[in-house]
C-alpha cells in the first residue's frame, strides 16, 4: 500500500514507518519541518494535519493515512482530527488510523482514566485534547477510521511480536500493569491497517 504518515518524526511515528516499510508498504512521511527522504521513508514531505488542503494534497493517490501527530500542542489535536477528516474526503481516501492516548480510556464504565483521582495534572491537557479528537472521529460515518490508544505506559523497548487488543477499557496484565513497547504498538497498528478488524472504532493495545 501507499501510505501517508503524519507525525513521522516522532518516536512512535518512526517506529510505525519502520514497521510498515518492513512489510513492503511505501510510506511518505509528513511533518511540519520535513527534510529529504531518510531512514524507513520512501519520501518526506512538509505538511500540517490540521490543514484540510494540505491533507488533501498529500493524501491524493494513496491507499491510507496514518496520524501519529504528537500532543506537544494539545490545542491542535482536535483541529488535526478535523483537518484529516475533511482532507481525506477531498482526496477520496477512506482509510485512516489515528494514534491516541491512554487518558481517554475507561477504568470502569463511564469513568475515564484522566478523570480518576491521582491522574497527573501535567498530562490532563493532552488527554482532554485527545478526547476532543476522538469525539470528532466518532461523528464520522463515511471514512474507515480506527483510533488506537496505547496502554498507560508506552515506551521504547523490544519488538516482542505479541500484544493484546481491547476496546474502550484500560487493559492490564495479571499483575495490574498496563504497558506496551513502542515497536509492539507499531506492530499492532500495522496489523490493523492490513486486517481492517476495527472500522469506525477505538481500540487499545497492551501486553
Amino acid at each position: 500500500m501507499k501510505i501517508v504518515l503524519f507525525g513521522a518524526t516522532g518516536s512512535i511515528g518512526q517506529a510505525i514507518a519502520a514497521e510498515l516499510s518492513g512489510r513492503g508498504h511505501r510510506v511518505t512521511g509528513v511533518s511540519r519541518t520535513a527534510g529529504g527522504p531518510a531512514g524507513d521513508l520512501a519520501s518526506a514531505r512538509r505538511g500540517d494535519a490540521a490543514d484540510p488542503d494540505s491533507v488533501a494534497r498529500l493524501a491524493a493517490g494513496h491507499d491510507a493515512v496514518v496520524s501519529a501527530v504528537a500532543a506537544g500542542d494539545p490545542a491542535s489535536l482536535a483541529d488535526a482530527a478535523s483537518g484529516l477528516v475533511r482532507g481525506l474526503r477531498r482526496a477520496g481516501v477512506r482509510r485512516l488510523l489515528a494514534v491516541g492516548g491512554a487518558g481517554t480510556l475507561e477504568t470502569e464504565p463511564g469513568v475515564r482514566l484522566v478523570d480518576t483521582p491521582g491522574f497527573p495534572e501535567p498530562y490532563k491537557p493532552a488527554s482532554y485534547a485527545q478526547a476532543a479528537a476522538l469525539a470528532v472521529f466518532r461523528t464520522v460515518e463515511d471514512l474507515d477510521w480506527t483510533y488506537l490508544s496505547p496502554a498507560i505506559v508506552i515506551k521504547p523497548g523490544e519488538r516482542t511480536g505479541r500484544y493484546r487488543l481491547g476496546g474502550d477499557r484500560v487493559l492490564t496484565d495479571s499483575a495490574g500493569a498496563s504497558a506496551i513497547s513502542i515497536p509492539d504498538f507499531a506492530l499492532a497498528l500495522a496489523d490493523e491497517l492490513e486486517r481492517r478488524t476495527a472500522i469506525r472504532r477505538r481500540i487499545t493495545v497492551a501486553y
